[in-house]
């Protein structure tokens, strides 16, 4: 079979094969209904930790605008990571 080209077909599935993937809060087992609460309670954590130190820390401390790093913090986890990560200026070697 050479000079032919190979494709292989792309099965995308139904809609109703990606609704039946999806459970209620009732068909969750025990341990999924665990790692749902402990994911949502990093989150949130997260969330508050981010915005208490946007409103404590003074500007000058902040790169960029606050109201940015306010609004970028309620992004599922990227937004307090990349406040804490990239937000906050680091103390300069002295101070």
């Amino acid at each position: 079979m050479r000079g032919k080209a190979h494709h292989q077909k792309l099965i995308t599935p139904t809609k109703e094969q990606i609704m039946a993937k999806k459970k209620t809060w009732k068909e969750m087992s025990p341990s999924a209904k665990a790692g749902t609460i402990l994911v949502a309670i990093a989150q949130v954590s997260l969330l508050v930790a981010a915005q208490r130190d946007i409103s404590k820390r003074p500007a000058s401390q902040i790169n960029g605008p606050k109201a940015a790093w306010r609004a970028a913090s309620f992004i599922n986890f990227i937004g307090p990571v990349g406040y804490f990560t990239f937000g906050r200026k680091r103390p300069t070697p002295g101070m």
